[in-house]
């Protein structure tokens, strides 16, 4: 299908997710793809010819009297108008008007450079989403309906690039992080040798929400890791000294959200991840979701209303309270927890049995009144009132966090409900976990790394599901083991930093006992972590107050 508005407007182009990209961005991708006066180039969804312009500048500098250009655009008006910029620098481009998604994959170009499209997932359907599946399926990967436009769009155009060959493409930082992505990640690092991201301290498009990144992948595959460079905009892609920094991702698909680690940094915080001292939560034990009512407000209930109700013992069962911010603490003891109670929070889970009691009925009977029983987690149920638990874990661990990621271990044996994970340590590593890992994780690696397994969501809260939790590069058994002593010692200073907020304080102190004393990090390496982290917490936090304003 063919495009064609007599007038553009604004609304028009975002529509079709186009937007226009600076000239020294595409400068500079032109100067890294085009290496030969001979080469041929192409540049998919070429809007009003950026890439073209400068790639025709690029290949004249190195002595090409008639420069191989090609594009292709959706949109009729806009190729009209690429074609007369280009014949206004007394350059010509093969320009095809139509579903790039429809061009069969032609590996014979030196250099595919561009701008995709971003079509969010909830705009992008029917005919050009199944299209952009089937060309995406050309290379072997599979997108789900979640998938923007720019997925599809990358995967086909590195079809376009001959073998040896190199691809630069601006990037929605989506890349890094999405879980839709992963067939992305893992396609780029099978097919490419070298993998370059360039990322962006400021905004490239100042009218656009979306962060971007530069994709630069040439060779032949495959590759174990990327190469990093960090500049402030792109105006500076030119005038400041290119530092590359190599990161190697956990796996070819996992998310590429720790590149953003400022330059400083990456490097340490690589070196502690390939050594002894830190390896993944999964290594400790097993993450768990909690338990889903279905209707919290209806199954939990306080102190009080348990016995105003009459309930016995054996219909409730001891929990943490829903929400998170009780387990700002190393421990969630068994008079901590009576506290809550007292002081109004839900500290039990109403579950009867089979065989409910007189005061149970009455409670059913209400929530039948209510509807409760209607819900679906309750309809799927074969005793709509008996809500699915497990064993009490021997840690917490909040998954929804402003700041970072609060484990704190359960000595009073509640079970969780999926407002927080639960984490079941192995059994031998059980006494050590339950006593020391929780404070052991308040250190600058694992927080750092937290920021990088991670994902930001709106508000700028920091989410971690249980997989990814499983990623969270933690202090090994040795290092806690090693460093005991000094932790036992630190116990109660810290618990009263983090009972006034002193956050950053009570890290320093962990930094000091745990990486310096017991790992032998230099100072001037902890104080890089810790500043890299710092910079990612505001950098997800610049990014709320920036949706916000939006």
């Amino acid at each position: 299908m063919v495009v064609d508005e007599s007038v553009d407007t604004a609304a028009l182009r975002k529509a079709r997710g186009a937007f226009f990209t600076p000239d020294s961005l595409c400068q500079f991708v032109a100067e890294w793809a085009i290496r030969d006066k001979d080469d041929i180039v192409l540049e998919p969804s070429c809007g009003e010819a950026a890439f073209l312009l400068a790639a025709g500048h690029r290949l004249r500098s190195l002595g090409s009297g008639a420069p191989a250009l090609s594009g292709a655009e959706l949109h009729a008006s806009s190729a009209r108008r690429a074609r007369r910029h280009l014949a206004a620098q007394e350059l010509h481009a093969h320009i095809t008007t139509g579903d790039f998604f429809a061009v069969d994959p032609e590996p014979r170009y030196d250099a595919v450079v561009g701008n995709p499209p971003y079509v969010r997932y909830q705009d992008f359907a029917g005919t050009s989403r199944a299209a952009s599946q089937r060309a995406a399926l050309r290379a072997g990967i599979r997108l789900t309906h979640l998938a923007s436009s720019w997925a599809a769009f990358t995967i086909h155009s590195a079809l376009f690039v001959r073998p040896g060959g190199r691809l630069g493409l601006v990037i929605p930082a989506e890349l890094l992080s999405v879980n839709y992505a992963a067939g992305v990640r893992e396609y780029l690092m099978q097919r490419f040798g070298r993998v370059r991201l360039v990322l962006f301290k400021e905004r490239v498009f100042p009218d656009v929400q979306e962060e971007v990144v530069l994709l630069m992948a040439e060779g032949v595959g495959p590759c174990d890791y990327l190469e990093v460079h960090q500049t402030d905009n792109a105006a500076t892609l030119h005038t400041t000294e290119t530092k590359i920094s190599t990161w190697t991702p956990p796996t070819s698909s996992g998310k590429w959200t720790a590149s953003l680690v400022p330059t400083s940094g990456l490097d340490v915080y690589q070196e502690q991840l390939d050594g002894p001292g830190f390896t993944e939560l999964s290594a400790w034990g097993e993450t768990s979701l909690g338990a889903v009512t279905g209707k919290n407000r209806y199954f939990t209930l306080n102190p009080a209303e348990v016995k105003e109700l009459g309930l016995s013992s054996a219909e409730v069962v001891r929990i943490s309270p829903p929400g998170s911010t009780h387990l700002r603490r190393l421990a969630l003891s068994r008079r901590e927890w009576e506290k809550l109670g007292a002081e109004g929070a839900a500290t039990y889970l109403f579950r009867p049995g089979v065989e409910p009691s007189a005061a149970a009925e009455r409670y059913l009977a209400r929530g039948i009144a209510n509807s409760v029983d209607q819900a679906y987690k309750c309809r799927i149920r074969t005793h709509w009132w008996r809500t699915p638990i497990l064993a009490p874990p021997d840690l917490f661990i909040t998954y929804m966090n402003a700041g970072f990621p609060q484990l704190a271990s359960n000595p009073a044996r509640l079970r969780h409900l999926n407002s927080v994970h639960g984490i079941y340590l192995r059994e031998d590593l059980g006494p050590l976990g339950s006593e020391l890992l929780p404070i052991a994780c308040l250190n600058s690696v694992t927080l750092l790394g937290a920021e990088a397994v991670g994902r930001s969501y709106g508000g700028g809260m920091l989410k971690l599901e249980p997989k990814e939790a499983d990623l969270l590069p933690v202090p090994s058994p040795d290092l806690v083991g090693r460093t005991k002593g000094e932790l036992l010692g630190l116990v109660s200073p810290v618990t009263a930093l983090l009972a006034n907020g002193s956050v950053r304080e009570a890290v320093r102190l962990v930094d000091d006992a745990l990486l310096g004393h017991g790992h032998g990090m230099e100072d001037g390496a902890i104080r890089a972590i810790e500043a890299a982290r710092e910079h990612m917490v505001g950098r997800r936090k610049a990014r709320a107050r920036s949706s916000k304003g939006n």
